[in-house]
């Protein structure tokens, strides 16, 4: 079991390092996009062919799979380029209310009722998130930090539509297959707004792109496939909250990024949210649909 939760804590780490990657790369986030999906989408297709597991690629995936390509893209550009006019943190805290944002449309849209201790957490998670802003609310000349705020905002409202149409795609989907197929997707999407850019590259940003192909991209999904295979939802979803811890350390480690007391108490109240969101949802289902919804929550995670 131990390896399992470590397959999980790494996958979770892997993906909070597309931020740097992207900073380091010093190209457009179209650019960062692209290669992320698509790189991690080819390398997908070596591993199943390698593995004799073919059939999960040449399966026709369904349009919701399609269409969840199409998110996962909106999702990766808009956070990529909110961290070129505000933190990472407020970058990541923002996106992971995304969960939060899904849950009230599953409330009213989708049957799903949510009861009051998780609306009380939703409540906490958005009060966490003020607290990320200092309860700063007047932004009239901040107009960087307003721009980060909507294209984090924006790269919110894709993850919660992600989140949200991964629960109706088809359980014969195979989690592999699904994951491949979104990301080539959404690299399709991607392309002709990365050709328009017309970018020429040395070797060093092909070097962190690839980077950005292989380890938030490929490494991340597969840790996250293995870890699936055994953890309970609760325990992986909990663990899934080390990509924003990763994401706010880096910040600060590598690019001077600190937070304040009042914004890391707001961070850990936004994790703490949804840890214990993870762990209402584990309750409130039964052992072998708890599998398929962690599987499906984390398909979204595993490409942010």
């Amino acid at each position: 079991m131990s390896l399992y939760i470590l397959a999980a804590a790494f996958s979770a780490v892997f993906m909070g390092t597309i931020g740097a990657i992207a900073v380091y790369a010093d190209v457009s986030a179209e650019t960062v996009t692209f290669y992320r999906l698509f790189i991690g989408a080819l390398l997908m297709a070596v591993f199943l062919l390698a593995t004799g597991q073919k059939n999960r690629i040449v399966t026709w995936p369904g349009f919701k799979v399609l269409i969840t390509g199409g998110f996962l893209a909106g999702f990766v550009v808009f956070y990529v380029m909110a961290m070129g006019y505000t933190s990472m943190a407020n970058a990541i805290m923002l996106l992971y209310l995304a969960p939060v944002t899904a849950s009230i449309v599953a409330h009213f849209f989708m049957s799903e009722r949510l009861s009051g201790a998780r609306a009380a957490l939703i409540v906490v998670a958005l009060f966490g998130f003020a607290m990320m802003l200092e309860f700063n609310f007047n932004l009239s000349g901040r107009g960087e930090e307003v721009l980060g705020l909507f294209y984090a905002l924006c790269a919110m409202v894709c993850y919660a539509a992600f989140i949200l149409t991964n629960r109706l795609i088809h359980e014969r989907v195979h989690v592999m297959t699904r994951s491949g197929y979104q990301m080539l997707a959404g690299a399709l999407c991607m392309l002709p707004l990365m050709l328009q850019q017309g970018e020429s590259m040395d070797a060093s940003q092909w070097g962190w792109l690839i980077a950005a192909g292989v380890v938030p991209g490929f490494l991340a999904i597969m840790l996250a496939v293995v870890a699936l295979r055994a953890l309970p939802a609760a325990t992986f979803g909990t663990l899934a909250y080390l990509e924003p811890i990763t994401v706010v350390g880096l910040g600060w480690v590598l690019f001077g990024q600190n937070l304040s007391t009042l914004q890391l108490a707001g961070s850990a109240l936004i994790l703490v949210s949804g840890v214990a969101q993870a762990l209402q949802a584990q309750r409130s289902v039964g052992g072998s649909n708890a599998s398929v919804s962690a599987e499906s929550g984390r398909d979204a995670l595993s490409t942010s």
